[in-house]
C-alpha cells in the first residue's frame, strides 16, 4: 500500500528550487540529511508539494526512482524523484484547510510530514481531486 507525504519546496530558503520542482514534475531536497529524504518515497507513493505560506501547490504519484544532480555548483548535492500524473493546483490548499480534512495538527515547517494513517493523506488527495478541477 503506497503512504501519503507533504514535502516542503524550500522556496523560503531558495526560490529556484520550487520552480525547478514545478518545471521539471518532480520532488527535491538538498544537501546532508535533506536530500537523503527523498530516499523515503516508494513506487506509487502520494507525493505533496507544499509551499511555505501558500500551502500546497502540486502533486504527484512518486516512480520509486531516485536521482542527483548538482546544486549551486555541488556535485550531487540535489536528490529528486519525478513525480508521475504531476498536477499543479490551480487553487492552493492552505495549511488551515489541510489540517481541516486530515484531522491533523501538521507542522508544516518541517521539510517531510509522512502521514501515519494512509487513509488520513488520501482524503486530502481525494478532496484535491473533487474540488481542484
Amino acid at each position: 500500500m503506497s503512504r501519503v507525504h507533504i514535502l516542503n519546496t524550500n522556496q523560503s530558503s531558495n526560490k529556484a528550487c520550487e520552480v525547478d520542482m514545478l518545471n521539471k514534475e518532480k520532488c527535491a531536497a538538498y544537501y546532508g540529511k535533506w536530500k537523503q529524504l527523498i530516499h523515503h518515497f516508494k513506487k506509487d507513493d502520494l507525493v505533496f508539494l507544499y509551499s511555505n505560506k501558500k500551502g500546497i501547490i502540486a502533486r504527484g504519484i512518486a516512480t520509486g526512482i531516485v536521482e542527483t544532480a548538482n546544486h549551486e555548483g555541488h556535485e550531487k548535492e540535489e536528490f529528486f524523484m519525478k513525480l508521475k500524473e504531476f498536477q499543479r493546483l490551480k487553487i492552493y490548499l492552505a495549511a488551515s484547510e489541510i489540517r481541516d480534512i486530515s484531522g491533523m495538527n501538521i507542522m508544516f515547517g518541517q521539510t517531510l510530514f509522512t502521514f501515519k494513517h494512509d487513509e488520513t493523506g488520501r482524503k486530502v488527495w481525494e478532496y484535491i481531486t473533487k474540488y481542484n478541477v
